[in-house]
């Protein structure tokens, strides 16, 4: 203005909306554009006078740094509008027409506009140039055509009050999130809080409860109220003359979630009917389960609504659940396409596979990045626990005395299931889902199927004895009780199968009921982890030396036999003829260590003695190469004096953990070369 032949250059992707500029803007940090500070700019083919503002908000680097505001029809534009106070022009009718308003290309359609408009800019001499430009336009999800935003009336609830009533709770603890992390987003929310628009232009919903009508006056006005009666009674006071046909309702709905922040309340009748039994039974709720990314919209909103209108919490834990998203990280929907059919899921790796390798992904608030993998590891489980019924359910049993194995194998599952039970209460105290899961998982798997059944599994066609066979389908009971939650289908189905049950039992209805663990039961915990070291020492051995495992072996235990009382389970596992201890193991015997015990197993002529001592030389030689090397470090005196300590004894210790490795290889290979 003011300045012929100076001018500002301002680029835009939405040039049809020039004629609801009510600003320009630039970044007051902005060396390029000082100059422009203070002016006011006019507005090309329009020719409004409109000032320059200064706000952070524009990018520096971006463009020219000149940024065009109308407020009417962009978001961001808007907020600047409200901030520095200018006038909001709305260019479009409701149809997609320009408007009166825009004083031009009224009536045209505004993709039309945005054509022709271009074409006058060149021709008034005041476009500098036109470019292909790549930008984010949001489309309708049913008419696939851009969304233009434009400015309506609308109804607002001020949400400052119940900001204030809802932020202490959570961030004291009083109301609990798991995982803790959301307490971060949900502060974030509420001290920025903005004035929630209720108001939605739907078909279906509940009705703003505002009346229109005219004043005494002729003037429009309008007033909010609970009922038309009451509306009708209040507007009186300004029209005494109305009747109820005077008033026309707003046709707007309320938004969906001002329904659902009354959910606590209104599932127990708690607006319309305050003190019921139910509602004073209930409320508050104990535990809500939802997804992290409705804090705002349902959970932040349900908490005010409880403070507000009851006085106190709607519920006292929130336990948030991870996002499930496809492999390019995106959330699954149907609007996207991108989300499996369950159904299909479900015929292919059973609902209980799907449901728990789902959940065994799943720690809580930690998004799901979806691979049909894990429905895979679930069917695998599910199977492993239906061939463990089957071999359990297929032996056959008969009174006698119970063997010392299965005695032992019997206190042991009880103390593992005891310990396991304990750990799993705690996790679900947590709200580690996941991970109680996991220790279920383990248990049946690593515990149940692959120790304790082979403990007590009777030989080849002889039966198992009634004490352990009625404590072991006990055993099976309770892990299916265990696993329920996660993998009802399966487990209701077993259950019912395990013993004779009556019509309308299920194990929904059943309990759980196991004593935590004692000190005696740690340690024949901590004794059987040992007793199944020997065991896999033992089968390395045959594995090494390609011994079949029906092919029985002695044990040799040097010095002493510190776990003699378990030595029924060991013989039994590791098919042994004999456990015995000496001074000095057998020459042919192949060693190992459990903690700092040592075992051996004598393999007498089961071995090739000439290709046993050519292996060893050939370990001898790479241990000795490696000791040199490490003793030539030592003996440099400046590594010794100027590496950090910690490095040295790292180094000590292999030097001294290499000289036993070759003392023990040199006798070994002595007794051998006398035995040949």
């Amino acid at each position: 203005k003011d300045e012929k032949g100076y001018y500002a250059v301002v680029a835009t992707t939405r040039p049809e909306t020039i004629m609801g500029d009510t600003a320009m803007c630039i970044n007051p940090d902005d060396e390029k554009n000082t100059w422009l500070k203070g002016k006011h700019v006019i507005v090309p083919l329009v020719g409004r006078e409109i000032p320059v503002v200064e706000d952070g908000y524009v990018d520096i680097e971006f463009g020219t740094g000149c940024l065009k505001v109308t407020p009417a029809h962009d978001i961001n534009d808007h907020a600047l509008g409200l901030k520095h106070n200018l006038e909001t022009i709305d260019i479009f009718n409701d149809n997609g027409t320009i408007s009166e308003a825009a004083g031009m290309y009224v009536g045209m359609d505004r993709m039309d506009v945005r054509k022709q408009i271009e074409k006058d800019l060149k021709e008034a001499g005041l476009m500098e140039k036109v470019e292909d430009y790549n930008n984010k336009v949001g489309f309708s999800e049913r008419t696939n055509v851009p969304i233009e935003p434009k400015l309506s009336t609308q109804w607002f609830l001020s949400m400052q009050h119940f900001a204030d009533e809802a932020l202490p709770p959570v961030m004291d603890d009083e109301i609990m999130f798991y995982p803790s992390k959301y307490k971060n987003t949900y502060r974030h929310w509420l001290e920025n809080i903005k004035d929630w628009c209720i108001s939605r232009q739907l078909w279906w919903g509940h009705r703003i409860p505002a009346y229109y009508y005219t004043t005494e006056e002729g003037k429009k006005d309008v007033v909010v109220a609970e009922t038309a009666e009451l509306a009708l009674e209040e507007a009186r006071k300004k029209n005494a003359n109305l009747s109820a046909g005077d008033l026309e309702q707003d046709s707007d709905c309320l938004d969906t979630w001002f329904s659902s922040w009354l959910w606590p309340i209104s599932l127990f009748n708690g607006i319309l009917d305050p003190d019921n039994e139910e509602m004073k039974y209930y409320y508050p709720t104990s535990d809500l389960v939802t997804g992290p990314d409705i804090i705002f919209f349902w959970v932040a909103r349900m908490i005010m609504a409880g403070y507000e209108y009851k006085g106190k919490m709607p519920f006292k834990h929130v336990y948030f659940t991870g996002i499930v998203r496809d492999k390019l990280g995106r959330k699954m929907s149907k609007s996207l396409g991108n989300s499996p059919d369950p159904l299909v899921l479900i015929d292919k790796y059973g609902a209980d596979g799907v449901r728990m390798g789902m959940m065994l992904s799943a720690p809580a608030g930690n998004d799901i990045l979806f691979d049909e993998s894990l429905c895979e590891q679930g069917r695998n489980f599910n199977n492993k626990i239906w061939n463990a019924f089957r071999l359990v359910e297929g032996w056959e049993v008969a009174d006698g005395t119970q063997p010392e194995a299965n005695k032992i194998a019997v206190e042991w599952f009880n103390a593992k299931l005891r310990q396991a039970n304990a750990e799993i209460d705690d996790l679900f105290k947590k709200y580690r889902i996941s991970e109680a899961l996991m220790t279920v998982y383990k248990l049946f798997w690593d515990e149940f199927s692959s120790w304790y059944l082979e403990m007590v599994k009777p030989a080849y066609g002889q039966p198992i004895n009634k004490t352990t066979y009625e404590a072991t389908l006990k055993f099976f009971e309770n892990l299916l009780k265990m696993l329920h939650p996660f993998m009802p289908f399966i487990t209701e189905e077993l259950w019912q199968h395990i013993y004779e049950r009556k019509d309308g039992e299920s194990i929904m209805r059943d309990k759980l009921e196991i004593s935590a663990p004692t000190g005696e039961d740690m340690k024949l915990i901590e004794d059987i982890e040992s007793v199944k070291q020997i065991v896999a020492g033992v089968r390395t051995v045959r594995n090494q030396k390609n011994i079949a495992n029906k092919e029985t072996l002695s044990l040799q235990c040097v010095g002493e036999n510190a776990l003699k009382d378990y030595d029924s389970v060991v013989g039994k596992m590791a098919n042994l003829t004999s456990i015995d201890v000496v001074t000095e193991k057998d020459c042919t015997a192949a060693a190992f260590m459990v903690g700092t015990l040592e075992y051996a197993v004598p393999l007498g002529d089961m071995i090739d003695v000439a290709a046993e001592i050519e292996k060893m030389e050939a370990q001898l030689k790479h241990l000795e190469g490696f000791l040199a090397g490490v003793s030539k470090k030592l003996s440099n005196e400046r590594f010794v004096a100027n590496a950090p300590e910690a490095v040295v004894a790292l180094e000590r210790k292999k030097q001294s953990d290499s000289m036993e490795k070759i003392a023990a290889l040199k006798e070994s290979i002595s007794s051998l070369k006398v035995q040949k």
